[in-house]
């Protein structure tokens, strides 16, 4: 009785993922690409907090403007943040050509060394300035360097998502990232991801990032920023949230602000 028990529970569990995909009609794969499709904005400008917390519960709160514009018919996102406060990371300035099928181009700019440094793809999986967020968290994902299954439907704060196991083709890509797999929860009606869990090398659960608000810059195409993101390190017990607190749409920035000259200003 057991064991017709468990076979039934197994069935149900796969009907419903059967299901789910034939409802929607689209693939994992096909549900990420649109995930990060809602995501690209052709232009905008924004002033954000990142607020660093460690395991004792004390408090690092830093003050970043970030300008974003897309190039390529969308394909390319260029990105300049720049740390306006406090006083020990003012004039740091990061910039990234988030491409959507290669391996990205990232320069840090450190004003104490007046001196600009790239940033090579194996080093994506270290910490972003001390948080919890990684330089890979800092821009969208090469969608071909993953394997994506579609898990089922799950709600997340009564938002029906799409959840979907995403793991790395090959070892070079998850040293890289620093994951052995993520599990995305992407919402149905909006295709904005709402949560991801992260699994380190060793497929131990590591880190859970929480999207707490999002932000419809472009309601005329409907695209979206993340308002609010929490990143919660599981395992070593720090936590870092990241904070829109101005955004405005603008296609017009001008081209030279994403350029290694202009970070060095």
């Amino acid at each position: 009785m057991k064991k017709f028990k468990a076979i039934l529970i197994v069935f149900i569990a796969l009907a419903m993922v059967l299901t789910s995909n034939a409802q929607s009609g689209l693939t994992a794969k096909q549900i990420q690409q649109k995930s990060i499709e809602v995501t690209r904005v052709k232009g905008t400008e924004a002033i954000s907090k990142m607020t660093i917390i460690n395991q004792n519960g004390q408090e690092r709160v830093r003050q970043i403007a970030v300008i974003t514009k897309l190039y390529d018919n969308g394909n390319t996102e260029k990105k300049l943040i720049r740390f306006s406060a406090p006083a020990d990371v003012k004039g740091v300035g990061f910039l990234t050509y988030d491409y959507n099928t290669k391996d990205d181009d990232k320069w840090i700019y450190m004003p104490a060394l007046r001196k600009t440094r790239r940033i090579i793809s194996s080093e994506s999986a270290k910490s972003f300035m001390g948080s919890e967020f990684s330089y890979a968290d800092m821009t969208l994902p090469n969608i071909d360097e993953y394997s994506y299954k579609l898990l089922g439907v799950e709600s997340v704060k009564d938002i029906s998502c799409y959840k979907i196991e995403i793991t790395p083709i090959n070892e070079d890509v998850m040293d890289a990232n620093g994951f052995s797999k993520k599990v995305t929860f992407i919402g149905k009606s909006d295709f904005v991801l709402r949560k991801a869990v992260y699994y380190d090398l060793f497929e131990d659960k590591e880190k859970v990032m929480e999207v707490e608000s999002i932000i419809e810059v472009d309601k005329t195409s409907h695209k979206y920023r993340f308002g609010k993101i929490v990143m919660i390190n599981i395992q070593n017990g720090r936590k870092s949230i990241s904070q829109i607190e101005k955004i405005q749409f603008n296609p017009n920035i001008p081209d030279d602000y994403f350029t290694t000259r202009y970070l060095e200003r």
